[in-house]
């Protein structure tokens, strides 16, 4: 059992890894200028992580073992095995408004940090020399997908990039965000909009932007997507016919018997993977940010969705929607951790965004309606 009052990350690596053997094989992610490394002590979590990845994934025999080399700036390592017991006391990391429920517990030690999911037992151990996921990472293997992803949220925004709660596209190159309040359909819209040959995905909920460089058309705002492919529900499948093969005949009916309200609210993931369902070549992970959109529409109102241009430093009830925690992962340059008590940075935000579009979606909900709206945006954005 592992002694609270000498703790450090090399002890705790030692405890997480106990006696697992890593593969020989191993995954290299290509990601933007950042190359992270995933190794493992199961081939079978290699193999399923590889096809997930597969748009980023550089062919296998790439990866040399050791960060050392300089083959990737990040290192994970995923450990196969038992739910760790290490008899600490973790304190539950504070939901953000509108979440409830136990969702993430943590424990601080010099110069790291463990994080415990409460409801599967997997925990992860963060610091600057080691990266690594514990547990029946196979049976959970989404979360270990979300700590490799966050790990490279981490590398952007030690690079000047803030985190949107977002849905990232773009439309000939040209990039368009989508926010929205929880559950307000962003996701819905942006697969209805991928049908279109000229729209490609960037990213599902988590889109970075930051200033870039400044020429005769102004300040260039970057858009960056992370390899996180959209995880969604049966309210969006279900009327969606590029989708509904995701969810057998007799269930897609009884999902459809549903009360309308309820199908919305109901919470059961899927993931969507991009390049099987539309087509290859359809995912791209940056491109110079143009607009942003809004949903601030109504499930109660009979309204036609309208689209208005919005100042957004004069709407900084619109800004919730888009800001987002970097949560309990994020480790900042200096080694210190961000903290559930942390407040957002306004201004760093209204400083990027006020060089680019920003519109609010008003009205009734109507994806066929808005997915139009927005097109025409976008087409204009490439016109001028």
């Amino acid at each position: 059992m592992l002694n609270a009052t000498e703790l450090n990350a090399e002890s705790l690596a030692q405890s997480l890894q106990d006696d697992a053997v890593l593969c020989d094989d191993k995954l290299l992610l290509s990601l933007g200028e950042c190359t992270l490394l995933v190794r493992s002590n199961s081939s079978e979590l290699l193999k399923l992580l590889r096809a997930y990845f597969s748009h980023v994934a550089l062919p296998e025999g790439s990866a040399k073992p050791q960060r050392q080399n300089h083959n990737a700036d990040i290192d994970v390592v995923s450990v196969e095995r038992d739910v760790p017991d290490l008899a600490l006391h973790f304190i539950d990391w504070k939901r953000e408004p509108g979440k409830t429920g136990r969702k993430d517990s943590y424990y601080d030690f010099p110069g790291g940090r463990l994080i415990r999911k409460v409801r599967t037992g997997m925990v992860f151990l963060q610091s600057k020399d080691f990266c690594i996921t514990a547990g029946p990472c196979l049976q959970y293997d989404n979360q270990v997908i979300n700590f490799i992803n966050a790990q490279y949220m981490n590398w952007l925004q030690h690079r000047g990039c803030l985190i949107c709660h977002a849905a990232g596209l773009t439309y000939r190159g040209i990039g368009f965000g989508i926010a929205g309040f929880s559950g307000g359909g962003k996701s819905t819209l942006m697969l209805h909009m991928l049908e279109n040959d000229d729209i490609s995905y960037m990213s599902n909920d988590r889109l970075f932007v930051r200033k870039g460089q400044t020429g005769n058309q102004g300040t260039i705002i970057e858009a960056v997507g992370i390899p996180k492919l959209p995880r969604v529900n049966p309210g969006t499948i279900v009327h969606n016919p590029r989708l509904q093969s995701l969810i057998p005949v007799a269930q897609r009916e009884a999902l459809l018997a549903m009360p309308a309200n309820e199908l919305w609210e109901l919470e059961e993931k899927y993931d969507v993977m991009i390049e099987q369902v539309y087509s290859s070549n359809k995912i791209l992970s940056s491109a110079p940010l143009n607009a942003f959109l809004v949903l601030n529409w109504q499930r109660d109102s009979d309204e036609k969705p309208t689209l208005e241009q919005v100042n957004l430093a004069e709407r900084r009830d619109l800004l919730g929607a888009i800001m987002k925690s970097p949560g309990p992962f994020y480790q900042l340059d200096d080694g210190s951790f961000y903290q559930d008590t942390t407040d957002f940075d306004e201004q760093a935000y209204l400083s990027v965004f006020e060089n680019i579009s920003v519109y609010e979606a008003k009205g009734g909900i109507d994806f066929a309606i808005l997915l139009n709206l927005y097109l025409d945006v976008m087409k204009q954005s490439v016109l001028s």
